[in-house]
């Protein structure tokens, strides 16, 4: 239903052509992924069809990808009454990089009401189907970047040769893959090599995209990071490590968005700890990532006890107050709570 095939690779290529006005969208918070997509669609249809897409992201981009912004790229939260109008006048609309509308946040009401055909290219699970017209949803695969290029090289422009594709596209969607990886750190595939060796080979300067991407953070990070690992981050008898910044903890390390990513995996470096949890104190909530080793399901985790979900060992998700928890000071005792009964059950995958 959700494969990749020539002829479902036809059918957008066909819609493609035909649209006037085509709006690409991601979800909120975009991260390596969300952005490297969407833009390198963005200038594949430029480039094949003229430049009759845009790509609107809910938030801003965290600075170390601000290098993937362009005049066709704009930021919902800076002019939402524009974003939405463009959204419902589209002729044609792509979601990458979630699989339901909600996932984009304050835009998802203009998303249901968009007239337009719609299409989903995405990696996670459960797609929310009966909202798109055309779907190419797979599980298998690193990164929406990933199937992203896959349906590129069934497009008759590309044939099957990267190198035809625009180097900027190229360039974005090696640094999807990379960041979904944690640059090769997990859910490689076959096709994750494939696709990272023709990229390369067609010209994409991958030691330039990584110092753009991991070795461009501002000193306040590192500061944090310290702080964190060595004041806040405690470890349960379970086996499951978990930060917890707060809004002031912000502050007194002057965080940018984008800052603290990353910051969920530095556990796992550990022997004994099977699970991570990173919380950081949004505007009347936290939100929370989760990642585990192999035989543990971040996914499930999230899914039970903190409203999200995601891919088997990465995932996120959101703990409120006082929905959840009777305030941001409950969060410790919450997760310890929660990790206990979940980890006495967790058994190995098989």
């Amino acid at each position: 239903m959700y494969s990749l095939t020539p002829e479902k690779t036809l059918i957008l290529h066909d819609m493609l052509e035909k649209a006037g006005r085509i709006v690409i969208v991601t979800h909120h918070h975009p991260d390596g992924d969300a952005a490297g997509s969407s833009t390198a669609l963005m200038h594949f249809i430029g480039s094949s069809f003229g430049p009759k897409s845009r790509v609107i992201l809910p938030t801003a981009l965290p600075e170390s990808l601000e290098f993937l912004l362009s005049e066709a790229v704009s930021t919902a939260e800076c002019d939402k009454p524009a974003a939405e109008a463009a959204i419902v006048s589209c002729d044609l609309l792509i979601c990458l990089d979630f699989n339901t509308f909600s996932r984009t946040d304050f835009l998802e009401d203009a998303l249901r009401s968009c007239k337009a055909p719609k299409v989903l290219i995405d990696h996670h699970l459960k797609p929310d189907a009966e909202c798109f017209d055309l779907i190419f949803s797979r599980t298998d695969t690193s990164s929406a970047s990933e199937l992203l290029y896959d349906v590129l090289m069934m497009m008759p422009e590309v044939g099957g040769d990267a190198s035809r594709l625009p180097m900027a596209a190229a360039t974005a969607l090696m640094t999807g893959m990379t960041t979904d990886t944690n640059n090769f750190a997990n859910s490689v595939f076959p096709g994750t090599l494939r696709m990272a060796s023709a990229l390369l080979a067609a010209g994409v300067d991958r030691d330039g995209l990584i110092d753009r991407i991991f070795n461009c953070y501002r000193e306040n990070r590192y500061r944090a990071m310290g702080w964190l690992t060595s004041e806040n981050m405690r470890i349960t008898a379970d086996g499951v490590a978990y930060m917890i910044l707060r809004e002031e903890d912000r502050r007194r390390f002057d965080l940018h968005e984008g800052d603290t990513e990353g910051f969920v995996n530095i556990p796992l470096g550990i022997k004994t700890i099977r699970m991570t949890i990173f919380l950081r104190e949004d505007d009347g909530f936290f939100r929370v990532s989760v990642r585990s080793k192999r035989g543990v399901s971040a996914n499930r985790l999230a899914r039970e006890s903190f409203h999200g979900g995601g891919h088997e060992q990465a995932a996120g998700g959101r703990l409120y107050w006082p929905e959840d928890i009777s305030s941001p000071n409950a969060a410790a005792e919450y997760i310890e709570q929660v990790t206990a009964r979940f980890m006495q059950n967790e058994q190995p995958s098989k």
